[in-house]
């Protein structure tokens, strides 16, 4: 759908839009009142806890639990038997088998069993009480361990999909993609210089402070209800009831607040366990994990293999890109690589491309998405190469990217062709940026640069609006929060109606109180619900229209409305403010409700969010440790509905990028077991690590949103890692081609180097 206006010309006319008010929930975070969801408590409530595996693949040969039954103070147990056979349905069965493990344990910390006890200290006991029998097996634990023929199987009844078909082959790929564009070997005859790299990556975790929980009561009635944070609560309704074998109108889902997500507060892990607790009990139940259980139990993201090559003119023109990209899954299919091949060449227009990815299964747990899921894992190659093209052609790398970058009509080898996007503007601005114009010099000191992109999904979302007797709104939605979006969604409520941002009123409600709203994530709640308050802003205009028009007594097409001022249009001198019509509302026919529902598609035709960086690096050759002494992030933001939350996302992906980037990892042993699994040893960047984060937010409208918006919660993580590795280049001479890049890959490439 393409919003008819001009959005170039009217964005200079917005009020409310592109301000920054204080956000609508600052007062209750501040003062911590806001409530979380460990924080509920409903009456007799009783706590759970879960038994895990301590092995990474193993058979389970039996489960006793008569002595923990006998424990006092048990209210109730649960096993992977309490969950329905899938029977044939392998997608079911594998979601089910995630929950409780059914006939094998596939990572360490894979759901065993579960107690509910009157108190979490006798959870504990009686869960140490259970008696597992397991068969220990051997365990595959990367991409180039699982992909062999000759590997241990996860799953014996697994059988690859080759481009969307099944095959007759048993092995740990789920899922071959492809994407073609062009003839490759064409191109590569065209070129003048050809790069070629592989590069790896370890397993990463999204790095949110709270902790997963749930709390359950499944009452009398029959009705299932669910306490808890997460990023949509309708998707995980539809989860636990796919899970349950319930219908989905059996369970509401009350969203509490939500400390961090990132993608990670997407899935459900202990919902329904916690509701079969709770049934066989007939208490409410909460459990909540450990920082240890999120690491070792809770869904990451991806380690990978990619490997890219790629083919430019001496004049720069790139002529073929082939990819091969390979993603952890974790023990169920399911990675992200399939938006990684969506991804990787994204950013130019290459006229011959072949992409090839690959979802494949390994003992570690479920992979989920984290922020721009499978995007940074393939910009890290990409972005590499395209630097090592520059250097070869003898081009500045930004001017490279310029000749070559994707541009409104732009065909991706992924198939979609590019609405107005903004790249080229992005680059522009890092090109004219005082940080890439000022001289960088001193050994062991490297400046780098580094694009991504991330598509916008769309997907629906549901607002209602009622208009308050003070003049006031009240906003019902269903987006959970995690970065300010019930400011962003209320200020474009607020922008049609001509009312302070102040006057709006938003609330997040539970699933039977709003209609079907899709997950926070994907770039969609600020574009896709903002999107919804607009309609509903919308229908409550043309109401008070009517309204006024009752009041007047003349035609409704003889009001206008501008500014929350409606007017007579019709030579007569009459106006009245939004304000004053409120308080005249019972009078005139009562409560006024606005709806607004949108149903965009997963594409969401949005054109998607590009982002750059400019790093300055500076390495101790002693240690090898790398600081940061100064970050640009560049990005394109469509129209910022709130600058100052714009800035904060692109900041925080920025931040999470370079501990990527330098530090994390999943430090996994032989055995499969994590060694640090703590955020003591689990490596995040603190305030002390990071430079003051510059940003430049880039406004190039979108075409299919009203006021031009696009995502911007997930690009900004896209580039870090490879715009660093591009530094260190410089820095130390050295090409990395693994991520982590720690202190002491560092001081041997410098070692090697020297010598």
């Amino acid at each position: 759908m393409t919003i008819s206006k001009d959005l170039d010309k009217k964005k200079t006319e917005y009020k409310v839009i592109g301000t920054r008010p204080i956000r609508h929930d600052g007062t209750d975070k501040v003062t911590g009142r806001a409530v979380y969801g460990a924080d509920y408590y409903p009456t007799g409530l009783i706590y759970g806890k879960v038994l895990r595996s301590p092995y990474a693949h193993a058979n389970i040969k039996s489960i006793d639990t008569s002595k923990a039954e006998k424990l006092t103070g048990v209210f109730s147990i649960v096993t992977g038997k309490d969950l329905a056979d899938a029977g044939d349905d392998h997608d079911l069965k594998y979601s089910r088998n995630n929950i409780l493990a059914g006939d094998k344990a596939l990572y360490k910390g894979h759901a065993i069993a579960a107690v509910a006890a009157v108190n979490i200290h006798i959870a504990e006991e009686a869960v140490n009480l259970i008696d597992v029998e397991y068969e220990e097996l051997e365990p595959v634990l990367t991409v180039h361990q699982a992909m062999p023929t000759s590997a241990p199987l996860l799953h014996p009844e697994l059988v690859t999909e080759e481009l969307g078909e099944k095959t007759k082959t048993k092995s740990n790929i789920a899922n071959h993609y492809q994407h073609k564009l062009g003839d490759i070997a064409d191109g590569f005859d065209k070129a003048d210089y050809i790069v070629e790299r592989e590069f790896n990556t370890e397993t990463v975790h999204q790095g949110y402070i709270e902790p997963h929980n749930s709390t359950a009561f499944w009452n009398s009635d029959g009705k299932l209800n669910i306490w808890c944070s997460t990023q949509g609560a309708f998707n995980l309704r539809e989860s636990v009831a796919e899970v349950l074998g319930i219908e989905v109108s059996e369970i509401k889902v009350t969203p509490l607040e939500i400390g961090g997500g990132f993608g990670g507060k997407i899935p459900s892990y202990l919902d329904a366990v916690t509701a079969l607790l709770s049934k066989k009990s007939n208490r409410p139940v909460k459990i909540v994990m450990t920082r240890k259980e999120v690491f070792e139990c809770t869904g990451p993201t991806s380690g990978c293999m990619v490997k890219v090559k790629v083919g430019a003119t001496k004049e720069g023109k790139i002529t073929a890109g082939h990819a091969y990209i390979a993603f952890e899954a974790g023990a169920f299919p399911g990675s992200p690589v399939d938006m990684a091949c969506e991804c990787v060449f994204a950013a130019y227009s290459i006229p011959n491309s072949l992409i090839d990815g690959y979802d494949v299964v390994v003992n570690k747990p479920k992979t989920e998405p984290y922020r721009a899921p499978g995007s940074p894992n393939a910009a890290f190659a990409m972005e590499q190469v395209i630097n090592e093209l520059a250097e070869k052609i003898d081009i500045d790398p930004i001017d490279l990217r310029l000749l070559n970058a994707s541009k409104k009509g732009t065909r991706r080898a992924a198939g979609p062709t590019f609405p107005r996007i903004g790249l080229v503007e992005v680059l522009t601005q890092m090109k004219n940026h005082p940080h890439y114009k000022t001289p960088l010099k001193g050994k062991y000191k490297g400046r780098g640069v580094a694009v991504g992109y991330w598509f916008n999904i769309g997907c629906e979302s549901s607002v209602n609006i009622s208009v308050n007797k003070d003049g006031t709104i009240s906003l019902v939605e269903g987006s959970t929060d995690i970065g300010g979006s019930r400011s962003s969604i209320a200020m474009q409520a607020a922008e049609v109606l001509g009312l302070k941002a102040e006057d709006v009123k938003p609330s997040i409600v539970d699933t039977d109180s709003i209609g079907f709203t899709f997950l926070t994530g994907g770039s969609r709640t600020t574009y896709a619900t903002g999107w919804a308050a607009y309609k509903a802003a919308e229908d409550v205009k043309d109401q008070l229209i009517s309204r006024v028009a009752k009041i007047w007594d003349v035609n409704k097409s003889s009001v206008g409305f501008d500014s929350g001022i409606f007017t007579s249009v019709n030579g007569t001198e009459k106006s009245m403010s939004f304000k004053e019509l409120a308080s005249e509302l019972p009078d005139t026919g009562g409560t006024v409700i606005g709806r607004g529902t949108v149903e965009l598609g997963m594409g969401g035709n949005g054109g998607g969010s590009f982002a750059g960086n400019i790093v300055d690096v500076e390495i101790d050759p002693e240690t090898g440790k790398t600081a940061v002494t100064r970050f640009t992030v560049f990005q394109d933001a469509g129209k910022a509905i709130h600058p100052s939350y714009v800035e904060g996302q692109m900041q925080g992906g920025s931040a999470q990028g370079i501990g990527w980037a330098l530090n994390e990892e999943y430090y996994m042993n032989d055995t499969g077991s994590m060694d640090n699994s703590t955020l003591l040893d689990y490596r995040m960047p603190t305030a002390l690590d990071l430079p003051m984060i510059e940003t430049v937010i880039v406004e190039v409208p979108s075409e299919s949103h009203p006021y031009g918006v696009r995502g911007v919660g997930e690009a900004n993580i896209v580039p870090p890692m490879a715009a660093i590795a591009n530094a260190l280049k410089e820095a130390v001479g050295v090409r990395f081609e693994r991520l982590p890049m720690k202190p002491e890959v560092i001081v041997k490439a410098i070692q090697n180097n020297s010598g």
